[in-house]
């Protein structure tokens, strides 16, 4: 009888422990499990996906920029481009390592959008508003 009642307890703790971590996540306003949030990253995206269909070569500004803002604007990822969401003063505080990782995600897709030239000369810019 002991054992079962033991079993109870540890069973009710863990129940409640869950309960209590689950409220905090999910009542975080700067949680990264809101697909609202402008740090939430999908499973599906990646460093190398390619957002839009044709690169930016120098001729196509206004067509790649329409796309590009488009896409960027579904993944809920505009921000970082222009400049609404600046870098926070502290990289490495959990919304400082959190807008990094974004960042470098948008870096990531803005050079896969862009023809090898253009790449060039942006791969060492680090805020994705200064491209």
């Amino acid at each position: 009888m002991k054992f079962s009642f033991r079993i109870f307890i540890l069973f009710i703790s863990s129940f409640f422990l869950f309960t209590i971590l689950t409220m905090a996540v999910n009542t975080n306003p700067t949680s990264e499990m809101d697909s609202s949030n402008p740090f939430f990253l999908h499973h599906g995206d990646s460093p190398g996906a390619i957002i839009v269909s044709k690169p930016l070569n120098g001729e196509n500004y206004n067509s790649w920029k329409r796309a590009m803002m488009m896409a960027l604007s579904a993944k809920n990822k505009l921000s970082f481009v222009n400049g609404t969401l600046p870098k926070p003063s502290n990289l490495y505080d959990s919304q400082g390592l959190a807008w990094t990782r974004c960042n470098n995600m948008v870096l990531s897709w803005l050079l896969n959008s862009v023809s090898t030239e253009i790449a060039n000369s942006i791969i060492y810019i680090d805020d994705a508003s200064e491209i």
